[in-house]
Order: structure tokens, then C-alpha cells, then sequence
């Protein structure tokens, strides 16, 4: 059990990671590989990975270096995944690079004591040998991560849209409460299952960063070191029915936006609608903002029954991603989705891009010189 004990700062100061931290996500993917838990969840993932890992030539480097000193284990050296990661693979290669020798070489020794260190591992004080380490991190994260990475970021992007709800609905109290079924808030307290012993973290007003994981699977993972700034990367969960044969994922619940109930009123773009059909194109445009299945019904003027089917289909397409708690689930785009918004004609404000009246734009249609005309034409993609 790891204890996370807060201060009125520290909630101040508490935050959700917005962009995919690659060195987690490569610590939690290493962690697949070496398992069988939660294979189904990843399955697609595994066999791509293992494919392009095999054919790139880098099988070596996985087995004789990644694995190794990336163990599935109760202990991982916390310079492996520094905080500077948050800001992209480049700026966290830098810290391995620049981190002292001497503090490389004691996480080296506790690795070799926890769970055991490969023999070459007590060479990585020396800047050569991180330098072939990162550019296995780097051979990696492109073949693994990287043709994944659109998926991650609509996880990361439905689960901060689900908190954000949260918050507003019931403060961080609520926040802290909805992280997944491994952690409990027991005010100030919050009380994360952990695969090692027991431990308390004192926050001490320096906040916490909280790292929504992809791969990361089950158990929440912090740094070891307590006097390092507080990360603590939760696994975002996954749902058997939504398993990733499509681009989906999985969210919670929520309320309607302005701009959701807005499409009953405007109906969605009428190249978005020619492809998707009416009802469709509008839950697509309704899913902008995040809305669970009574607010895509509200919106589309339908069953909610039929609205979470049509969810389903625009979520096997790739257009948007769907996050479950509890009994509820909150839909929110994919990049494919809002790509497909921007190129079906809406700006920021969801407007249908060819405000001309209605004759005009049939008068444009039956008129053939005017069908390739960049201001009549659609762009379904962008």
C-alpha cells in the first residue's frame, strides 16, 4: 500500500498529465511483454509490436537490454523515467543523459538487490553505455509507441475530459475519488494499491503529477525516491467489450454542453451528413465536448439505446473513443474524428461551413462547373 498524504497546497498544486509521457508508456509496454496479464486488453498492440520490433532488427536490444533493466518487478530505477519526460522523448533522453554518475550507479546497486541488474548494468554511470541505452529507448519507442500514439492520446485526452467533469462537478475531492478502482480517497489521504511495501509519500506542498498510463496495467507506479517530485502514473482502465480491434477506447459520465444540445437546432454539415447520414454526422459533431449516450440521444432527438449504437459504429470507424466507469460512459473524439469535423466544415464554434441559403447551394450542385470549387467542395479529411 503506498499512502499519499496531502496538504491544502498540495491539492492546489495537483495536476493530469496532457500529452503521452513516453518513458512511462515504454516502462508499462516493456511491462506487457513480459506477462500474460491483461494480454487481451493489448492484443492488437502485442502482435504489431512484436513484428515491427522483429523486422526492425531490434529483438537484441529488447531481450539483452530493454527487458532486463525494465523488470515487471518492485523496484525500477527512477532515473529511467525523469519528470523532463512530460515534455516529450527528446527532453526526457536528456535527463538519462545528464544525470549524475553517482546516483546512476546507487539505483543501479538497489536494482541488483531488489530484483537483480544485468552485469553490463553497472556500466551505465558511464555515458557511453546510456548513450547506446538511449538510442534503444529511441528504436523502440518508434516501433512500439509511436504507430500507436494517436490511440494513447484520445485515451489521455477522454480521461482528463472525464476528471475535468468530476472536478467541476464535485471539486478535487471528486477528482481524487474517480481515479480507478486501485486507489481510494480517504481525505487527505489518498490510498494507492501497490506492489511494494508499505509506504508513505508526504507531498509536502510540492503537488502531485498524475500520469494516466496506456500500458500501464492494474497498479498505479510512483518513484521510488521520495525526494524526487511527486509522480504517480495510474493505468487508464480498459473494458472488455471495447477491447482495441478499432482505434476506441473508454470514458465515464458527464453533462450536455451548450454546444451539444446546439446540433438539435443546426443540423451537421451537409457533406459530414452525406457521409455519415444525418443522425450519425450530429453525434459525431455532439461528441466535441465529451457527452455520455442520454446526451447523444437528447442531441441526435433519439433512443438512448439507438444513440450507444451508432456510438459503437463511429467508435469502430476510429472517430471517437468511448471511456467506462461504473455504469457510465462518456464518448469524446479521436484525432481521426475531429479531423473529420474540421474537414466536414466546422470551425471552433461547430458552425456549418457554407452559411449560403439553401437555393444557392443546390443551384451550385445541379450547376457542374461549380463541383470543383474550393469554396463548394468538401474536404472530408484534413
Amino acid at each position: 500500500m503506498l499512502r499519499v498524504h496531502f496538504t491544502d497546497a498540495d491539492l492546489a498544486r495537483t495536476r493530469i498529465a496532457g500529452t503521452v509521457s513516453p518513458l512511462w508508456e515504454i516502462t508499462g509496454s516493456l511491462h506487457r511483454l513480459q506477462g500474460r496479464r491483461g494480454r487481451w486488453a493489448y492484443a492488437d498492440w502485442h502482435h504489431a509490436a512484436r513484428t515491427r520490433l522483429r523486422r526492425q532488427g531490434l529483438e537484441r536490444a529488447l531481450t539483452g537490454m530493454l527487458l532486463p533493466l525494465f523488470p515487471r518487478a518492485a523496484y525500477l530505477p527512477d532515473f529511467l523515467t525523469p519528470t523532463q519526460a512530460e515534455e516529450g522523448l527528446d527532453s526526457g533522453i536528456e535527463a538519462i543523459l545528464a544525470t549524475p554518475p553517482e546516483r546512476v550507479s546507487a539505483e543501479v546497486a538497489l536494482l541488483e538487490r531488489v530484483v537483480g541488474a544485468p552485469e553490463w548494468a553497472a556500466r551505465l554511470p558511464e555515458l557511453t553505455v546510456r548513450l547506446d541505452l538511449v538510442a534503444a529507448l529511441r528504436a523502440y519507442h518508434e516501433a512500439a509507441i509511436v504507430p500507436f500514439a494517436e490511440r494513447i492520446q484520445a485515451r489521455i485526452d477522454a480521461e482528463r475530459s472525464a476528471l475535468a467533469r468530476r472536478l467541476l462537478d464535485g471539486g478535487m475531492d471528486a477528482l481524487l475519488a474517480g481515479l480507478g478502482p486501485t486507489m481510494r480517497w480517504e481525505p487527505p489521504i489518498l490510498c494507492v494499491d501497490y506492489p511494494a511495501e508499505e509506504r508513505d509519500l508526504h507531498l509536502n506542498g510540492r503537488g502531485l503529477l498524475l500520469i494516466p498510463s496506456y500500458f500501464c496495467w492494474h497498479n498505479p507506479i510512483s518513484l521510488a525516491d521520495s525526494g524526487l517530485p511527486p509522480v504517480l502514473a495510474y493505468p487508464l482502465l480498459h473494458d472488455r467489450t471495447m477491447a482495441p480491434q478499432a482505434r476506441g477506447t473508454r470514458t465515464s459520465r458527464q453533462q450536455v454542453s451548450a454546444k451539444a444540445q446546439k446540433t438539435r437546432k443546426e443540423p451537421a454539415g451537409e457533406a459530414l451528413s452525406a457521409l455519415l447520414g444525418q443522425t450519425r454526422a450530429t453525434i459525431l459533431l455532439a461528441t466535441a465536448e465529451g457527452a455520455t449516450n442520454g446526451e447523444l440521444a437528447r442531441a441526435a432527438g433519439v433512443a438512448a439505446s439507438s444513440a450507444s449504437r451508432h456510438a459503437t459504429a463511429l467508435r469502430d470507424a476510429g472517430l471517437l473513443t468511448t471511456s467506462r466507469h461504473g455504469a457510465s460512459v462518456l464518448h469524446t473524439l479521436t484525432p481521426l474524428g475531429a479531423a473529420m469535423l474540421r474537414g466536414g466544415g466546422f470551425d471552433d464554434g461547430f458552425r456549418p461551413a457554407d452559411p449560403a441559403p439553401r437555393e444557392e447551394r443546390r443551384a451550385r450542385r445541379r450547376d457542374p462547373r461549380s463541383r470543383t470549387s474550393p469554396a463548394v467542395a468538401p474536404r472530408l479529411l484534413s
